[in-house]
């Protein structure tokens, strides 16, 4: 059974590189540009996530944003980006697919507070007394 995962491993970037050439050549456009682009965008996307990441990472510390959503969201475009730095043209697919998924549609991105039984909080003066 471990040959089977190594054989699909090593198996699937040979595949998608052929299927990259013969794509290439089909369409005219130079192999270059079917494996460059893609290895450039997947670079600028792990670099933008990374930072993306941390700013997020300080938002959910300091209860703005919600941590595992954000979470899930980063993960999905690592993914996608070491999807981009795969040489073919099938794994650019996978990664555009992953990136297009409508993930986190309608809800909100802001923790909201629970109250007891819906009322607001208190608000008011006080001092302290000795």
């Amino acid at each position: 059974m471990r040959f089977v995962y190594l054989l699909i491993v090593l198996g699937f970037p040979l595949f998608d590189l052929y299927a990259t050439l013969r794509i290439a050549r089909w369409t005219g456009v130079p192999a270059w540009a079917w494996l460059g682009l893609p290895l450039l965008a997947g670079f600028l996307l792990l670099r933008n996530e990374r930072i993306a990441f941390r700013v997020r990472t300080i938002a959910a510390l300091h209860g703005e944003h919600s941590a595992l959503r954000d979470l899930f969201d980063s993960g999905r475009k690592v993914l996608a980006g070491f999807l981009l730095l795969l040489p073919g043209v099938i794994s650019d697919v996978l990664a555009l697919a992953l990136l297009a998924l409508p993930l986190n549609v309608g809800r909100s991105t802001c923790v909201t507070r629970a109250t007891p039984a819906g009322h607001a909080p208190l608000e008011g003066e006080y001092r302290r007394v000795p």
